[in-house]
């Protein structure tokens, strides 16, 4: 569960950033998309612990 934002943001990031700038825009949409599913997957893990 805490792994969703992961792929998420790593495939919405890809088909946004390929849609923009094609192959370019793709890769550096994936990156920030991997980013920011990290971050999202760490605000999750720490949500769901505090919360017993």
């Amino acid at each position: 569960m805490g792994c969703l934002p992961v792929p998420l943001f790593f495939l919405f990031g890809f088909g946004i950033g390929y849609a923009v700038d094609g192959a370019h825009g793709a890769v550096w949409g994936a990156g920030i998309g991997l980013g920011l599913g990290l971050a999202g997957m760490g605000w999750m893990i720490r949500l769901m612990r505090s919360r017993r």
